[in-house]
């Protein structure tokens, strides 16, 4: 009995250990991911998606996600060249290209790429002035990847964009843009009640030169003043009368009598 009761452990032991065997020796790769697979140390292959097996004991596979990765650069204080200090923040977009290279080049190849991220951004707006960091954004952008992805090349990854998200500036900079914003409105709406008060001149002087080619014309104009003048306001108004219009008058009084 004894010896049936021993057989019948060992041969329990025997299943489970099969078992385990049997689910180390298989592993599952899904789209995303790669699976680099290791023997004694050795690299001997890149396992796509799917279901594989690995010998136990010898083969180890490490799985590499092959996903665009979101990485969010802190905050950094930057000294423009013309020796601004502002804080900017920055977001990069990258992938693993090669698997192999993500896992033998480089230890921990998000954290790597976080550093060199942090580090290019304080060297490229380093060489920019305050007016360039807040006007040619797309150039630096387009010149902060370049060098990461450059940097990041030989590890296997790719960075496919950056961006600058915030530009904090301090409070004393700000209030002196913000003044120099109301001085330019200031300047722009000068020029333009000038620019107005030059065109209303032009037409006032042909104007001018009208009435004074023809002197009936003025009559015209102090009648339709006068015209105005009573129309607005109910009141007794004393208006100069020249001359020229008197005598107009009067000779338009006398015309009748000598037709006669």
């Amino acid at each position: 009995m004894a010896t049936v009761i021993g057989f019948l452990s060992s041969g329990l032991a025997l299943v489970v250990l099969l078992l385990v065997l049997a689910s180390s020796a298989v592993r599952i790769v899904q789209e995303y991911e790669r699976g680099v697979v290791f023997r004694l140390g050795r690299i001997i292959g890149v396992r796509g998606p799917g279901i594989h097996v690995i010998i136990p004991l010898l083969d180890r596979m490490q799985k590499v996600g092959m996903r665009v990765v979101t990485l969010d650069v802190p905050s950094q204080e930057v000294i423009t060249k013309d020796n601004v200090t502002v804080k900017v923040d920055a977001v990069a977009w990258f992938r693993v290209q090669d698997a192999v290279k993500a896992i033998v080049a480089v230890e921990d190849y998000q954290r790597a790429t976080a550093l060199v991220s942090k580090t290019s951004l304080r060297s490229v707006l380093g060489q920019f002035d305050l007016d360039e960091l807040l006007v040619r954004r797309d150039e630096i952008n387009t010149r902060l990847r370049e060098i990461i992805d450059g940097e990041t090349e030989p590890w296997g990854i790719k960075v496919t964009l950056v961006e600058l998200s915030d530009l904090e500036l301090p409070d004393s900079l700000k209030r002196a843009m913000a003044r120099q914003a109301e001085a330019e409105r200031e300047k722009r709406a000068k020029i333009i009640h000038a620019e107005g008060e030059f065109a209303a001149s032009e037409q006032l002087r042909k104007a001018a030169a009208v009435i004074g080619a023809e002197p009936a014309a003025m009559q015209l104009r102090y009648l339709q003043t006068l015209t105005e003048i009573a129309v607005e306001k109910n009141s007794t108004i004393l208006f100069p009368v020249p001359l020229e219009f008197m005598r107009a008058f009067m000779n338009m009084m006398e015309k009748p009598k000598d037709d006669k």
